[in-house]
């Protein structure tokens, strides 16, 4: 059965000016998905985002939204169709917190159509999602990294995509807003139907939030599918490099990775060379003889 999706990749090659990340590589977002991809640095998750995105073109192959490539829509169709949210991105000197969030509704701006309350309404909706409200009329450029963050994520709301692309989201975020964030993405979701791709690094949130998870390593997707059929201590161990149980998560009934202890490997291998030594010295003794 074919997945139904606004937004693949088929067969890209995807490079940055002589080095190529990803070759031959194919990718099925899911419509009404919360996709996930995770991976170890430099396995291409955000160079995929970025081409996804329409911010890299691929050497061969396509990136196709809505059954046509990409590249052939005007930037504004696409800005209303999808968002993003980049990895890194630089605030304009001087601009406050609200002026930021407003920029997300340029894309439904027009020379029919000039700011209006319903553009009003939403970029409060958003501050206040993102808890930055009360930051509206300060300088994001005097701002800590994770209020810029959230600032970002706002900004991103704020263009009301039915896409929405997001590029290690929770950056700078310490793990209360980790968690706010990863909450109100999942509502987006579940409530109004949004399909939203993001990186992240943390596979323990990746496998709770997604329902749809791409596994990737060396520019090559190694598995996909939902959280709970495919994070394997196997896969862990082929994608990561990292031994490792995977258990039920007490809270969420999801995949939870639990890494194996090496001290607790040296501990267990002392231990036995500690028994060991002690056998040689009881077998010395005379049978009969107690340890003392």
């Amino acid at each position: 059965m074919s997945t139904v999706s606004r937004l693949r990749a088929e067969s890209v090659t995807l490079a940055y000016d002589g080095r190529t990340i990803a070759e031959d590589l194919s990718v099925t977002v899911p419509d009404h998905s919360f996709t996930v991809i995770v991976g170890p640095n430099a396995c291409g998750k955000s160079t995929l985002l970025r081409a996804l995105s329409r911010m890299l073109k691929p050497r061969a192959g396509a990136v196709l939204l809505d059954g046509a490539a990409i590249g052939s829509y005007p930037a504004r169709t696409v800005a209303r169709t999808l968002g993003l949210l980049p990895q890194s991105s630089v605030a304009p000197d001087g601009i406050t917190v609200a002026d930021l969030v407003a920029r997300g509704r340029h894309p439904h701006q027009g020379l029919l159509r000039q700011w209006s309350e319903e553009d009003e309404r939403v970029v409060s909706e958003a501050m206040a999602a993102t808890g930055v409200a009360a930051l509206a009329g300060r300088h994001v450029d005097e701002l800590s990294g994770g209020q810029r963050q959230r600032v970002w994520i706002a900004m991103a709301l704020a263009q009301c995509t039915p896409l929405l692309l997001l590029d290690e989201p929770t950056t700078y975020l310490d793990i209360q807003h980790q968690i706010d964030l990863l909450d109100l993405l999942a509502d987006l979701h579940e409530e109004e139907g949004r399909t939203l791709v993001a990186v992240l690094h943390d596979l323990n949130q990746a496998a709770r939030y997604a329902t749809h998870l791409i596994a990737m390593r060396d520019g090559k997707v190694v598995a996909a599918g939902p959280p709970a059929q495919i994070v394997t201590a196997e896969l862990v161990e082929e994608v990561f490099g990292v031994r490792c149980q995977v258990i039920d998560d007490p809270q969420s009934g999801t995949p939870l990775v639990v890494p194996a202890h090496r001290r607790a490997g040296r501990r267990r291998a002392s231990g036995r060379a500690a028994g060991l030594t002690g056998s040689s010295a009881g077998a010395a003794r005379p049978s009969g003889t107690p340890s003392a």
